[in-house]
């Protein structure tokens, strides 16, 4: 696999590239004020910059993409917006699903999904159903998704494992705790992205980030595009990855 360098020259990166990619998609309703638009229209607008990220990971090689699309925390926002953002979901789930699956891409959802309108429970049940044996990429999207919900999900399962004599406290260790977090299948997250200025993690993949690069930028999510995107990866290509230890990765 070939990328360009900002001289345009080609070079072959394919074993040091991330293999798992996560944006916090930050910006929207900033983007929308500052042009005098209603906030909807910036999550309209970030909604394309989501699927350029997406066929950028795809076309690039990457193993897995994973989207923060709605935090746990965003139910604090007006009901109003709260709820254009969910039918924004809807209709964008039902029109771009088909492309996703003709692309070999896999969907799938992380988060609480319960708290959800059947509707739209519904219209993930059947998209992640139509993808789920796609492996050209893995598209995660976190909806009603928070870090410490995570790692809380674990400890429940874990302490419900113990209780029934399946699993003694002595047992549980990173490994154990591992196979039960979200995304336990993925390769662990390379490279975390986030636009829109802010230099913070949101509760976004407390577990899974621990070794992550992060990389920010000022740009707003609905001007984001591939080439920031790809400008982040030679970021990443230059980092020396040490995972703790003092031998160079």
């Amino acid at each position: 696999m070939q990328i360009k360098n900002k001289k345009k020259h080609k070079i072959n990166i394919i074993s040091s590239l991330p293999k798992h990619v996560a944006i916090i998609m930050d910006g929207n309703g900033r983007w929308a004020t500052k042009k005098g638009k209603l906030r909807i229209s910036g999550h309209q607008a970030g909604m394309k910059s989501a699927k350029k990220a997406i066929y950028f990971a795809k076309n690039h090689h990457l193993d897995a993409l994973t989207l923060y699309a709605f935090s746990s925390e965003n139910w604090n926002r007006s009901n109003k917006e709260v709820s254009s953002i969910m039918d924004l979901f809807i209709k964008t789930l039902d029109k771009e699903i088909h492309n996703l699956h003709k692309k070999n891409i896999k969907l799938q959802i992380i988060g609480d999904t319960s708290r959800f309108k059947i509707k739209l429970q519904n219209s993930i049940n059947r998209s992640e159903k139509l993808t789920y044996n796609n492996r050209g990429l893995t598209l995660n999207i976190a909806a009603n998704y928070g870090g410490r919900w995570d790692i809380i999900q674990v400890a429940k399962q874990l302490a419900n494992q113990v209780k029934q004599g399946f699993l003694h406290p002595d047992q549980i260790n990173e490994d154990i705790f591992c196979q039960y977090i979200c995304m336990n299948e993925l390769a662990p997250v390379d490279l975390v992205i986030r636009t829109g200025g802010e230099y913070r993690i949101s509760n976004f993949l407390l577990w899974q980030i621990a070794y992550s690069e992060l990389f920010f930028t000022d740009v707003l999510w609905p001007d984001f595009n591939e080439s920031i995107f790809e400008n982040a990866i030679h970021v990443f290509l230059k980092r020396k990855r040490k995972f703790g230890s003092s031998t160079i990765s």
